[in-house]
């Protein structure tokens, strides 16, 4: 059966999709810790990280920098958080966070309810950035 994820890499759900390319895609997360938040997904479906082929790990690495420095350019956080976890979905995802402090990457503390006007922003903001940058692959 599909992960919720290969559902919304395949658009059979909605996602606010700000980089996408043949192996990875990241996208706006419904539930942020921040403004901001994006995951950056393999199209492959993998449950562990540790079990990423190497060149998508690696892949995977490289557009997570890219869209970090992209939110970094578009919000001005203290840091990027970057953290693995997969418990919530068995399909590899880097949780990209602007940060100010080590508080703000706990999932606690998740917006289950955010401003759709605002999330809209925020991937403006970020796709804004990756073309600025030159990145191929920004999302539409």
């Amino acid at each position: 059966m599909p992960t919720l994820f290969t559902k919304i890499i395949n658009g059979e759900l909605p996602a606010r999709f700000v980089y996408k390319d043949d192996l990875v895609v990241a996208f706006l997360t419904v539930a942020p810790l921040k403004p901001g938040h994006t995951l950056v997904v393999p199209r492959a479906e993998v449950d562990h990280w540790i079990n990423l082929e190497p060149a998508v790990a690696q892949h995977l690495m490289v557009v997570a920098q890219a869209v970090g420095k992209a939110i970094q350019k578009a919000f001005k956080p203290a840091k990027i958080g970057l953290t693995v976890l997969g418990l919530e979905v068995p399909h590899v995802h880097l949780h990209l966070v602007p940060i100010q402090r080590e508080a703000d990457m706990h999932m606690a503390n998740q917006n289950r309810n955010p401003d759709p006007a605002d999330m809209d922003r925020a991937a403006e903001a970020i796709r804004r950035e990756l073309k600025a940058a030159g990145v191929a692959g920004v999302s539409s």
